[in-house]
Protein backbone atom coordinates (compact mmCIF):
# COMPACT_ATOMS: atom_id res chain seq x y z
CA UNK A 1 0.00 0.00 0.00
CA UNK A 2 1.44 3.43 -1.01
CA UNK A 3 0.65 6.30 0.64
CA UNK A 4 -1.70 8.80 -0.83
CA UNK A 5 -0.54 12.31 -1.41
CA UNK A 6 -2.66 14.15 1.38
CA UNK A 7 -1.30 15.39 4.23
CA UNK A 8 -5.28 15.94 5.99
CA UNK A 9 -6.01 17.22 8.42
CA UNK A 10 -8.45 14.13 8.58
CA UNK A 11 -11.87 13.47 9.75
CA UNK A 12 -14.70 10.22 10.76
CA UNK A 13 -17.79 10.75 10.88
CA UNK A 14 -19.42 8.13 12.77
CA UNK A 15 -22.72 8.22 16.13
CA UNK A 16 -20.01 6.64 18.46
CA UNK A 17 -18.88 9.02 21.52
CA UNK A 18 -15.30 8.73 21.33
CA UNK A 19 -12.91 10.54 23.48
CA UNK A 20 -9.49 11.89 22.68
CA UNK A 21 -7.11 9.30 22.71
CA UNK A 22 -9.55 6.34 21.17
CA UNK A 23 -8.65 4.15 18.43
CA UNK A 24 -11.48 3.74 15.62
CA UNK A 25 -10.58 -0.14 14.07
CA UNK A 26 -11.40 -2.04 10.91
CA UNK A 27 -14.28 -4.86 12.08
CA UNK A 28 -16.92 -3.11 12.56
CA UNK A 29 -20.26 -3.65 10.62
CA UNK A 30 -20.84 -1.60 7.77
CA UNK A 31 -23.55 2.14 8.60
CA UNK A 32 -24.77 1.45 5.13
CA UNK A 33 -24.46 -2.30 4.40
CA UNK A 34 -24.95 -3.62 8.49
CA UNK A 35 -24.52 -7.38 7.22
CA UNK A 36 -21.05 -6.70 6.03
CA UNK A 37 -18.42 -6.55 8.80
CA UNK A 38 -15.63 -3.66 7.36
CA UNK A 39 -11.81 -4.67 6.94
CA UNK A 40 -11.40 -1.15 6.73
CA UNK A 41 -11.93 1.99 8.68
CA UNK A 42 -12.91 4.97 6.40
CA UNK A 43 -11.99 8.91 6.89
CA UNK A 44 -12.10 12.05 4.95
CA UNK A 45 -9.85 15.38 4.69
CA UNK A 46 -13.32 16.72 4.05
CA UNK A 47 -15.17 17.67 7.65
CA UNK A 48 -18.17 17.72 5.20
CA UNK A 49 -17.73 14.66 4.12
CA UNK A 50 -17.37 13.24 7.52
CA UNK A 51 -20.44 15.17 8.42
CA UNK A 52 -22.33 13.78 5.65
CA UNK A 53 -21.18 10.15 6.87
CA UNK A 54 -22.17 11.23 10.59
CA UNK A 55 -25.51 12.29 9.39
CA UNK A 56 -26.25 9.40 7.34
CA UNK A 57 -24.69 6.41 10.00
CA UNK A 58 -27.28 8.58 12.64
CA UNK A 59 -30.44 8.28 9.66
CA UNK A 60 -29.75 4.64 9.31
CA UNK A 61 -29.82 4.20 13.49
CA UNK A 62 -33.46 5.43 13.39
CA UNK A 63 -32.31 9.21 14.17
CA UNK A 64 -31.59 8.79 17.64
CA UNK A 65 -28.16 8.73 18.38
CA UNK A 66 -25.92 12.26 17.76
CA UNK A 67 -23.88 12.23 14.37
CA UNK A 68 -20.63 13.12 15.76
CA UNK A 69 -17.55 14.11 13.78
CA UNK A 70 -13.60 13.68 14.62
CA UNK A 71 -10.38 14.89 13.87
CA UNK A 72 -8.43 11.78 13.58
CA UNK A 73 -5.09 10.25 12.85
CA UNK A 74 -3.81 7.66 10.98
CA UNK A 75 -1.40 5.39 12.63
CA UNK A 76 -0.51 3.09 9.59
CA UNK A 77 -0.71 2.93 5.68
CA UNK A 78 -4.35 4.06 4.21
CA UNK A 79 -4.92 4.11 0.26
CA UNK A 80 -7.51 5.99 -1.46
CA UNK A 81 -11.51 4.58 -1.04
CA UNK A 82 -12.51 2.69 -3.81
CA UNK A 83 -16.57 3.24 -3.05
CA UNK A 84 -15.55 7.00 -3.80
CA UNK A 85 -12.56 6.62 -6.68
CA UNK A 86 -11.41 5.58 -10.10
CA UNK A 87 -14.17 2.63 -9.84
CA UNK A 88 -16.95 5.35 -9.26
CA UNK A 89 -15.22 8.49 -10.03
CA UNK A 90 -12.18 9.64 -11.54
CA UNK A 91 -9.49 10.89 -8.86
CA UNK A 92 -10.23 11.01 -5.41
CA UNK A 93 -12.52 14.58 -5.72
CA UNK A 94 -13.87 13.69 -2.20
CA UNK A 95 -10.07 13.42 -0.72
CA UNK A 96 -11.97 9.87 0.89
CA UNK A 97 -9.14 7.17 2.04
CA UNK A 98 -9.52 3.88 4.01
CA UNK A 99 -7.17 2.36 6.37
CA UNK A 100 -6.98 -1.13 8.03
CA UNK A 101 -4.64 0.30 10.28
CA UNK A 102 -6.66 1.94 13.73
CA UNK A 103 -7.31 5.81 13.78
CA UNK A 104 -6.23 7.91 16.48
CA UNK A 105 -8.92 10.45 17.95
CA UNK A 106 -7.04 14.02 18.15
CA UNK A 107 -10.60 15.91 18.64
CA UNK A 108 -14.07 16.01 18.32
CA UNK A 109 -15.26 19.22 16.04
CA UNK A 110 -18.52 20.37 17.13
CA UNK A 111 -18.80 23.42 14.09
CA UNK A 112 -19.96 21.14 10.71
CA UNK A 113 -22.54 22.11 8.36
CA UNK A 114 -25.99 19.96 9.01
CA UNK A 115 -27.43 18.61 6.55
CA UNK A 116 -31.22 20.65 5.51
CA UNK A 117 -34.24 18.62 6.15
CA UNK A 118 -34.95 18.44 2.26
CA UNK A 119 -30.89 17.17 2.15
CA UNK A 120 -31.30 14.45 4.12
CA UNK A 121 -34.54 13.49 2.38
CA UNK A 122 -32.48 13.13 -0.83
CA UNK A 123 -29.85 11.09 1.15
CA UNK A 124 -32.59 8.87 2.69
CA UNK A 125 -34.05 8.58 -0.99
CA UNK A 126 -30.29 8.24 -2.38
CA UNK A 127 -29.96 5.58 -0.13
CA UNK A 128 -32.79 3.53 -0.69
CA UNK A 129 -32.06 3.05 -4.56
CA UNK A 130 -28.61 2.34 -3.54
CA UNK A 131 -29.55 -0.47 -0.76
CA UNK A 132 -31.33 -2.39 -4.01
CA UNK A 133 -28.93 -1.73 -6.70
CA UNK A 134 -25.64 -3.19 -7.84
CA UNK A 135 -24.32 0.53 -7.31
CA UNK A 136 -24.48 -0.04 -3.71
CA UNK A 137 -21.68 -3.02 -3.80
CA UNK A 138 -19.26 -2.26 -1.29
CA UNK A 139 -15.64 -2.84 -2.18
CA UNK A 140 -14.19 -4.04 1.34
Amino acid sequence: MTRPLDAGPFFHGTIADLRIGDLLTAGRRSNYRPEIVMNHVYFTARVEGAGLAAEIAAELAGGTPAPRVYHVEPTGNFEDDPNVTDKRFPGNPTRSYRSSAPLRVISEITEWTRLTPEELQTWRERLADLLVSERGVIIN
